[in-house]
């Protein structure tokens, strides 16, 4: 009884040591063309998930960072050109002004020599014209001599340039206040006064640094970068997306104002202008900004990220071709996200491809 007892138990482990190679081989992953099969028995084909892809609508946006500006036109640094005491001051900060408006006062010795050109000036052109008139009446009477009829022309002709040379210089300077012989200087454009330096009896050098500055911040500019690449997107007059970190929350639009000509050479990037409203004057110049530029949509083909496979330098995604097979395509790809990515070529509208458990088949061979 024994002898058959255990003549069955050998036979049951030869049996089973013979049936395991064969259970092993029905679960294998298969590799053949390109072309893998996942038994259906076996645990990776569970895991796998698939989508089929269709072209989609695509807006290829570009975001770069830019620092807001004033725009020079509306922007004046403003310093004494002569130097001298400032004695009044017309303004403070925070103050709108016009263009021409007295903006401080400063006492010159060099305006006041300005003045005194203009003066001597208009007092000899004054006695070249009388004198160039008595020589035409005693012409007129036959009791004149040509010749100094002549130079008297001359020589108010030649003053008469002068004093216009002197009143030109004056003017550059406007008009000072009647009875003060102080130069008042005066705002070059509108807008308001952002910066104010002045202090009543300082001395200012002839060469010092701008005292006042005036800025019409109703508009402003933010100077951004846009990579070469992606410079054939953008055209003058492109609405653009602003964003600040002051104002997370605030929608800021734009227009692109200006694409420069050349390309920097260092970064391979192009500077561009934009121009944006700014009523509230709460963008300020210095602050930094996001810059999103949306340009045309079009129609392809965008995956899951994880769909994407990669080996050496090729990148591919499975494309299921029955139950439990698949083929490896390879694809090329364009923009990506953190989640999707987008597909120029190996892909059309229909295709299934798989989005999860491609990992799996990494080392299949």
């Amino acid at each position: 009884m024994k002898r058959i007892t255990l003549s069955v138990i050998t036979l049951f482990a030869v049996s089973c040591k013979d049936n395991a190679p064969q259970q092993a081989s029905e679960q294998e992953i298969t590799l053949k063309d390109n072309q893998v099969t996942i038994p259906e028995n076996n645990p990776v084909l569970k895991k796998i998930k698939t989508i089929t892809v269709s072209d989609q609508e695509y807006n290829h946006d570009i975001t770069s960072v830019g620092t807001i500006e004033a725009i020079p036109n509306n922007y004046a640094e403003i310093a004494s050109p002569f130097s001298g005491r400032i004695t009044k001051a017309f303004v403070n900060i925070g103050q709108k002004v016009n263009a021409g408006s007295p903006l401080f006062e400063v006492l010159s010795s060099g305006y006041l020599d300005i003045q005194k050109e203009y003066s001597d000036a208009l007092n000899e052109a004054g006695l070249a014209e009388k004198k160039y008139k008595r020589q035409q009446d005693l012409v007129k009477h036959g009791v004149g001599i040509q010749k100094e009829l002549e130079e008297s022309e001359t020589e108010f002709r030649n003053k008469k340039i002068s004093l216009s040379n002197a009143s030109t210089a004056l003017k550059i300077y406007n008009s000072q206040g009647k009875g003060s012989g102080g130069l008042i200087v005066r705002a070059p454009i509108a807008g308001e006064v952002i910066s104010n330096k002045i202090v009543t009896g300082q001395y200012l050098r002839e060469d010092a640094d701008p005292v006042m500055v005036v800025a019409e911040l109703s508009k402003v500019w933010i100077s951004g970068e846009v990579k070469e690449k992606d410079l054939r997107f953008i055209k003058n007059g492109d609405q653009v997306a602003v964003k600040v970190n002051t104002y997370p929350d605030r929608a800021i639009t734009g227009k692109v104002y200006h694409i420069n000509d050349w390309v920097d050479e260092a970064t391979r990037s192009i500077k561009v202008l934009i121009q944006c409203d700014n009523p509230d004057r709460t963008l300020k110049p210095g602050m930094f900004a996001t810059i999103t530029y949306s340009t045309d949509s079009e129609n392809t083909i965008i995956i899951p990220t994880s769909s994407l496979m990669q080996k050496d330098d090729n990148q591919y995604v499975w494309i299921k071709r029955g139950k439990n097979q698949f083929v490896k395509r390879n694809v090329t790809t364009a923009e990506a996200s953190e989640k999707t990515v987008k597909i120029t070529s190996g892909l059309t509208s229909g295709d299934e491809i798989m989005t999860t458990g491609g990992i799996y088949l990494l080392d299949v061979k």
